[in-house]
């Protein structure tokens, strides 16, 4: 994987929220999420998944996407 963080902003109106996404030195993809809005130690939530976990959740997320579009297709 290539030496990069994406950050995927909020869809809310504020656009404060962030959620980060990158590989950590112990090769496990690392999740943040930024609360800008309050400012301090607890703005930063995260959660590290080894690599089978995160193809797992990348499955459940592919799923829920395509359940959304159906709904929206009708």
């Amino acid at each position: 994987m290539t030496n990069t963080k994406l950050i995927f902003l909020s869809s809310e109106d504020d656009n404060s929220s962030e959620l980060e996404c990158f590989l950590n030195t112990s090769n496990e993809i690392t999740i943040n999420i930024k609360d800008p809005n309050r400012g301090d130690f607890f703005s930063y939530e995260h959660v590290s998944l080894d690599l089978p976990t995160a193809i797992k959740l990348s499955k459940v997320l592919r799923s829920g996407i395509n359940k959304g579009k159906e709904v929206l297709n009708g």
